[in-house]
């Protein structure tokens, strides 16, 4: 049987004489996630008797909150396909996604995803949720990303996201040599008009800013690093692409794939605020195999 997602806290002094609701709403636990609470199989105790949202605290009570099991979205199917976790508490988890491996299923590829993946393992470790991935990232894009366990961790770090304290670093090849050692690339993207899926620099798209490093000039490419400061769809894709360096192997954006079967991009280093053990982590993944190569050939 799936366990619960619960959160338990002891009452501490500044908090006496407070209600629960009030409690919980400083804990971002909004009126909707008690109404779920409430009516869908979820509990509120203190020290483990039921309470109801308007019962004051009092220093050192044991405050948990069962929150109600978590259904999965319908047609999503438990595949078992390995998963690389970097790191795992009962909160998160951090994958090394592998390349050709879809974030979630798509009309192009409605099986074999990363979320059909997770399914199997939540299944295998009793843990009643659904998907909620923090951050994607594209089929042939390797690397780190974050995946919430709860939808109220999910908020969490979303949250988080939004207030830039979640930082990705990216390393790439692209066609061609850089001239200069680093840069920056400010240029607003939007979806292209006859395109649902492609997305070009635009005067009416969204505020999108690229930082690059130059980490080595190979004979016809060049090896970079890159940091995001927003995070539209393709931004990295798109702005190489505009600066005329596209990544090696993405086609839709102007490169090539005489020498690698995919865009040559890998989610490098993340680092960022875990806002319920409230510590700052730091992981990092070599690139692939087939980027490797192309680095170490001179």
């Amino acid at each position: 049987m799936s366990e619960q997602f619960t959160l338990t806290w002891t009452v501490s002094e500044k908090d006496s004489g407070r209600l629960v609701r009030e409690f919980l709403k400083e804990h971002d636990i909004s009126k909707t996630a008690l109404t779920d609470i409430k009516f869908n199989g979820g509990d509120i105790l203190v020290n483990g008797e039921h309470v109801t949202v308007r019962y004051p605290l009092e220093r050192g009570d044991v405050l948990t909150v069962l929150f109600p099991p978590e259904v999965p979205s319908e047609g999503l199917a438990a595949e078992n396909i390995s998963l690389d976790i970097v790191y795992e508490d009962e909160y998160i988890l951090v994958i090394n996604k592998p390349s050709f491996l879809s974030s979630i299923p798509s009309r192009e590829h409605p099986t074999g995803s990363l979320s059909h993946a997770l399914l199997h393992y939540y299944e295998n470790q009793h843990i009643a949720s659904t998907i909620h991935l923090v951050s994607r990232l594209d089929r042939d894009t390797s690397g780190l990303l974050i995946v919430a366990k709860h939808r109220y961790v999910h908020h969490l770090f979303s949250k988080e996201q939004r207030n830039h304290n979640i930082h990705r670093t990216y390393r790439a090849l692209v066609h061609g040599i850089l001239p200069v050692d680093n840069g920056t690339i400010d240029a607003p993207i939007g979806r292209k008009s006859e395109s649902i899926i492609e997305r070009e620099v635009r005067s009416d798209g969204q505020h999108a800013v690229t930082h690059y490093e130059v980490l080595e000039r190979l004979d016809d490419c060049t090896y970079v690093q890159l940091k995001l400061e927003t995070g539209r769809t393709h931004q990295i894709r798109v702005h190489l692409s505009y600066l005329g360096h596209p990544l090696l192997g993405d086609e839709l954006y102007g490169g090539s794939r005489n020498k690698i079967e995919r865009q040559a991009l890998h989610s490098h280093e993340l680092n960022f605020y875990h806002p319920i053990l409230r510590k700052a982590f730091s992981f990092r993944a070599d690139i692939p195999e087939d980027m490797k190569r192309l680095v170490q050939i001179r």
